[in-house]
């Protein structure tokens, strides 16, 4: 299913592509969530999730603490 959508996001239609890209973007959120769940679960450090995602410690921290 990924691989379709990959084909269509970089295909000839925008309409489809772009459709197709918003997907994609979701499906990485929730599957971003996961992982950094599991990280943190494992006793990860924000910073070391930080540095596998290539972004700040803040950022990560903002988008994905527990309430």
């Amino acid at each position: 299913m990924n691989s379709t959508l990959a084909t269509t996001a970089a295909g000839d239609d925008p309409r489809a592509g772009l459709r197709a890209v918003r997907s994609l973007r979701e499906l990485a959120d929730r599957l971003e969530s996961l992982q950094v769940e599991r990280a943190r679960d494992l006793g990860w450090s924000w910073q070391d999730i930080a540095d596998a995602l290539g972004v700040s410690r803040q950022a990560v921290h903002k988008k994905h603490r527990r309430p």
